[in-house]
């Protein structure tokens, strides 16, 4: 990962900057969502795959800007620095019924230094080790999306893209507390994960949302891995959204500007509480190959592939992953817990993988 970060480094400008705020004024005091995991649709609540987090790591310890189960998004301090990232490149094209996303996972605008130096007051709190680095993205989006039969949880890691060019991450870090108020991130409210892949959890000041800064619906920002858009945080008329405006999944439906005309269609928004992008998936998510420099592995990461193999057994993910056990995974045993063919088990995940 610090060889790729240091060949990336070559082409990025690393400036020093003060501490900065990455939230807009207008953003007040917020509930901490920590405890706000479901198993099931819930408006305010994540809809987890992953219903475990022990054992998860993020920043070590919450900042003074989170007291009495709020925290102050004003007061929160950001990871300093400005470094440029020349090379991104991301591109959408409409082929056939399809939305194709290709990207380098690096943003259109500047970030700051990672990992986190320990002169910077944001050590103090979250001691992100990890570098940013170029990432192989290719999603194959429905250009029309549908509504699922039933909504379905969001895996950790990607759950959506944004039109910057970076990966949006659902609410919560992995020890499952919620992101946006304890980790630190930077002035546009992204970081890197373990695997060098920088994302947000929350909505970016750095993301274009110019109808939304003229107090009109906001512009599309990103789609989730169902095909949905994802716009700002402005609704019709201009009215900054709240979660009681929203349904269980963080979208509603009517008329937006959707490929150049104006079309109905379900939509989701970021808001300032938490979930703060979706929390749960309104239409059918595909699989999200992502990699580094190595090459994409098919199929997404385990959360994922075990939330689309549950989701063609027609069993839960929890019950299918406890049943599989750690990795390598017992076949046989989950055939016998789960009442399934084992060979039913088996197709079942190797299709999830292949992203099929």
């Amino acid at each position: 990962m610090h060889r790729q970060f240091f060949r990336l480094a070559i082409a990025a400008v690393a400036v020093a900057t003060p501490v900065a705020y990455a939230h807009d004024v207008g953003i007040g005091p917020q509930p901490l969502g920590d405890g706000k995991v479901s198993s099931e649709p819930k408006v305010g609540y994540l809809w987890s795959c992953r219903t475990s987090f022990g054992g998860g790591v993020g920043a070590h310890r919450l900042g003074p800007w989170a007291r009495d189960g709020v925290w102050h998004p004003k007061e929160k301090i950001t990871v300093r620095g400005a470094v440029n990232w020349p090379n991104a490149s991301i591109s959408l094209a409409v082929e056939g019924a399809q939305r194709v996303v290709r990207a380098n996972g690096l943003p259109k605008h500047a970030t700051g230094v990672f990992p986190i130096g320990r002169d910077d007051p944001a050590y103090q709190f979250d001691r992100n080790p990890n570098a940013i680095a170029a990432q192989t993205a290719l999603l194959r989006l429905p250009a029309v999306p549908v509504a699922a039969a039933k909504p379905s949880c969001v895996p950790m890691g990607m759950i959506g893209f944004a039109l910057t060019g970076v990966a949006i991450f659902n609410a919560v870090d992995a020890a499952g507390r919620d992101a946006p108020a304890y980790e630190i991130q930077d002035a546009c409210s992204g970081h890197p994960e373990r695997g060098g892949t920088y994302h947000y959890h929350d909505y970016s000041a750095c993301m274009t949302d110019e109808a939304g800064k003229a107090g009109r619906h906001s512009d599309l920002v990103g789609y989730a891995l169902d095909g949905y858009g994802i716009f700002g945080p402005k609704g019709e008329g201009g009215k900054r959204l709240h979660n009681a405006d929203l349904d269980a999944c963080h979208g509603h439906t009517h008329e937006v500007a959707w490929d150049g005309e104006k079309r109905t269609i379900y939509h989701y928004h970021f808001t300032d509480e938490y979930p703060y992008s979706i929390g749960c998936f309104a239409g059918t998510p595909v699989n999200q190959p992502q990699g580094g420099p190595g090459g994409p592995p098919p199929g997404g990461g385990p959360d994922q592939v075990l939330a689309v193999a549950a989701r063609e057994l027609g069993v839960d993910v929890a019950r299918l992953r406890a049943a599989i056990g750690p990795p390598p995974p017992d076949f046989a045993r989950a055939a016998r817990e789960l009442g399934l063919r084992e060979a039913r088990i088996r197709t079942a995940m190797q299709r999830a993988r292949a992203g099929r």
